[in-house]
């Protein structure tokens, strides 16, 4: 299940492109020394990818605890039904409720604090900013986070979430050059291709939980990654 974080992040990407892409764009990195402006930027990822690593890792740990308790599979459906729900309810359904709202303010500060390391070129400034939009919410993350909790391990949670960052990264890098991909048009026409995408890799960890038998889509153990059982001859 771990190749379905990298297809999640790389279709999440083309919505990353309409949320996170001013904050790429604005990024304040060398417009006239272009090797240092691919280090820069690379910086500013490695900061988003650490920021998906440590929440990955909490919810890995989340993952873990159900695992043991033998619960994953059935887990694994519950996380793919929501996965579909998530994408088959319109954002400003969501918005309406304002799930963010018990943790409005550490929110706040952390666009605040956003805000002031555009003021600065240094690495650890571009590397904070990368961090700090990293635990940004979005509702992309939320569903890669749902394939986190399903993974059987706090490491599986962790490569999880590497492997979603990494996705993000080839559009989000492309955005930095070039500003007409944040277009109103371009942005309308990606935007219907993630729902079918997120639905996909839903029934994926439906499927897995139902342990139809199936070769690396529904295997019979409880394990999702290892054998349960060792073969001795």
């Amino acid at each position: 299940m771990l190749y379905s974080a990298l297809i999640l992040g790389l279709i999440s990407s083309l919505h990353c492109v309409g949320m996170c892409g001013p904050i790429a764009m604005m990024l304040p990195v060398d417009r006239n020394n272009e090797a240092k402006r691919v280090t820069q930027i690379i910086t500013y990822h490695l900061g988003r990818l650490t920021a998906y690593a440590s929440i990955g890792l909490i919810f890995g740990l989340l993952g873990r605890g159900f695992f043991l308790a033998g619960l994953q599979q059935k887990m694994s459906i519950i996380i793919g039904i929501i996965m579909i729900i998530v994408v088959l309810i319109p954002e400003k359904k969501f918005a309406s409720y304002n799930f963010s709202k018990p943790i409005y303010k550490i929110i706040s500060k952390v666009k605040s604090n956003l805000g002031a390391q555009f003021k600065n070129r240094s690495y650890k400034s571009l590397f904070t900013i990368g961090l700090l939009n990293g635990f940004l919410p979005c509702g992309m993350v939320y569903v890669a986070l749902f394939g986190a909790i399903a993974m059987q391990s706090a490491g599986y949670g962790v490569l999880y979430m590497l492997l979603f960052g990494l996705g993000t990264m080839p559009l989000m890098t492309i955005v930095v050059y070039i500003n007409s991909l944040l277009k109103l048009p371009f942005r309308n026409k990606i935007q219907k291709a993630i729902p079918y995408v997120a639905v996909v890799i839903g029934v994926l960890f439906i499927l897995r939980g139902l342990g139809l038998g199936i070769p690396y889509i529904s295997p019979p153990n409880m394990s999702l990654f290892i054998q349960q059982t060792p073969n001795c001859h």
